[in-house]
């Protein structure tokens, strides 16, 4: 099982009080499986992968990632995480202004060691971004920038890659694109792919789908 969620929980202070935006999430992904997380605005889909991807602490509970407990790591243990065994794909796209588009996609991999320049182009081509390699991020237009992110993730060829709404700034046909970039990846090199999304049709493309509703799964 390379990911192993067990009574995971975490509350914010709001203005009204402690906000508990997990309660208590039992789940499990092997690997070369995909998964989509469903819900709606506020149930907590974000949170979840924020804590998976080392973001931000869970108040209890423990995920497994390849056998670590990642829980219990310190600052510098999770950025190593993300830097070697998990990839996120943000909403927002959290691209670094001063590299242009080709050294962004080349970013990750290289912090891994993991830098292939024939599948960085191979990605950007596939992603309609062969183009777009000598531009700055600002140059960008938002579905482009969202696709040099996603390229970025999948260049490092992470063992889990977790995506929070990857093609929501995309038009239907790309999207499908972009998540069989994802899907290649996973058939490819065994890894798993943990997906929020609010589209059905996309949602029905990977091996099982899960609901969070108010903080659990419903």
């Amino acid at each position: 099982m390379l990911l192993q969620i067990t009574d995971l929980r975490k509350s914010y202070d709001g203005p009204e009080g402690r906000i508990e935006v997990l309660r208590g999430i039992d789940l499990s992904l092997e690997a070369g499986r995909t998964l989509a997380l469903t819900g709606e605005s506020g149930s907590g889909k974000s949170t979840l992968l924020h804590l998976v991807g080392g973001l931000d602490r869970a108040d209890a509970g423990r995920i497994v990632i390849d056998g670590t407990d990642i829980t219990g790591l310190d600052d510098a243990g999770r950025a190593m995480l993300r830097r070697d065994t998990v990839s996120i794909v943000f909403q927002q796209f959290n691209l670094i202004p001063s590299l242009d588009v080709a050294a962004n996609i080349a970013f990750q991999a290289r912090l891994a060691g993991k830098h292939d320049a024939d599948r960085a182009h191979a990605l950007a081509d596939a992603l309609g971004l062969t183009d777009q390699l000598g531009k700055y991020p600002e140059d960008l237009s938002g579905g482009q920038q969202q696709r040099v992110a996603i390229a970025r993730t999948l260049a490092a060829r992470p063992r889990l890659v977790l995506a929070d709404e990857p093609t929501g700034n995309l038009d239907e046909a790309t999207a499908a694109k972009v998540l069989d970039q994802m899907l290649a990846l996973v058939a490819e090199t065994g890894a798993a792919l943990m997906m929020a999304t609010h589209s059905p049709n996309l949602a029905a493309r990977l091996d099982a789908r899960v609901h969070l509703s108010l903080g659990r799964l419903a």
